[in-house]
């Protein structure tokens, strides 16, 4: 199951712990980002083990608009991790609501 901009912003507002990854360029990253690591969508299958300890926790994926998440959510359930969102619309939609 995905995840909205509200309800990730009602998180962060409750300073809940969120795993979250940006799967956008740096260069994105650096001109607005949510907090999260950064790890480009082209470099994930090898950072993955990065990520290994949180395999069977919840990991929210983001990206500008919500499609290269939708790739990473993807290719993270097919490598076994049980949990992952996509951000909903992205940092854009994030950045709106």
């Amino acid at each position: 199951m995905d995840i909205t901009t509200e309800e990730l912003k009602e998180r962060f507002d409750k300073g809940e712990l969120v795993h979250l990854i940006d799967v956008r360029e740096e260069h994105e990253y650096e001109e607005a980002n949510l907090g999260g690591i950064l790890i480009p969508l082209g470099t994930l299958p090898d950072r993955i083990e990065e990520l290994e300890a949180w395999k069977d926790e919840e990991i929210v994926v983001h990206c500008r608009s919500g499609s290269r998440s939708a790739n990473a959510k993807a290719f993270l359930t097919s490598k076994g991790f049980t949990n992952v969102r996509n951000l909903l619309g992205g940092i854009l939609a994030f950045n709106q609501a």
